[in-house]
């Protein structure tokens, strides 16, 4: 793949997307893993642990990159990924994460939880790389500083701007469409331009429709059971 190609820069910006998308969960356990060491400390725990989980992320990437070559993971890879894009919309996150009572014992506990809590990211970025070693190496790369510095700042545009969810649970999708309709043995089915851009098309508004549709009935609910907590507590 080219590096000047419209593919591989349209690969690379949906990397960088995703990896931005989902580093609200890396921004929370560096936060509740630092959150009892003094101040001096903490500002290392950041540098030290985000490197530390980044270096594994980057290994394991390459790893599933390379299991996705096997015929059969690109169509499961990409029906997995379809359901965290779907997940991303409609639900919250808890993180159970222990503060560390060291500087070396948070650094420990942002690595472990991360490798925990990273399939999602590793997934999405081993498939939006197409196979591309220099795509995922890169993409975390660029990813790297933003999220070390920046997570503070992409919570709050998140919580700010919902629509970035969306559009970041629109990217996984896509993502997932591009590695079903790239699985080898389903060549023959997407031969055709029109069906496999139109599944693909089909498969991100599926996503976005059925999130966007889940998150108005659970809205409606809460909002059904407030109001029968204000009629009981009148009673």
């Amino acid at each position: 793949m080219d590096i000047l190609s419209a593919e591989f820069l349209s690969a690379l910006l949906a990397i960088v997307i995703i990896d931005l998308v989902l580093a609200g969960d890396n921004a929370i356990v560096i936060g509740l893993a630092a959150r009892n060491l003094p101040k001096q400390d903490q500002k290392k725990v950041i540098v030290w642990g985000t490197l530390g989980a980044i270096g594994i992320r980057i290994v394991a990437t390459l790893a599933v990159v390379w299991l996705l070559k096997i015929p059969g993971l690109l169509l499961i890879g990409g029906l997995l990924l379809t359901g965290i894009a779907y997940k991303l919309l409609v639900e919250d996150q808890d993180h159970d994460v222990k503060a560390g009572d060291s500087m070396w014992a948070a650094i420990r506990t942002i690595i472990i939880a991360d490798a925990l809590m990273g399939l999602d990211n590793v997934l999405a970025v081993a498939g939006a790389a197409h196979g591309s070693f220099l795509l995922v190496v890169l993409g975390l790369l660029i990813s790297v500083p933003i999220v070390m510095w920046g997570s503070t700042l992409i919570l709050k545009w998140v919580e700010r701007f919902p629509a970035i969810i969306t559009i970041g649970a629109a990217v996984l999708a896509w993502t997932a469409s591009k590695m079903i309709v790239g699985e080898p043995f389903l060549k023959d089915y997407f031969a055709n331009d029109f069906i496999k851009y139109g599944f693909e098309a089909l498969v991100v508004a599926a996503v976005v429709i059925a999130g966007k549709l889940k998150q108005a009935k659970s809205a409606q609910k809460q909002k059904e059971e407030g109001v029968q907590e204000i009629e009981s507590f009148s009673k």
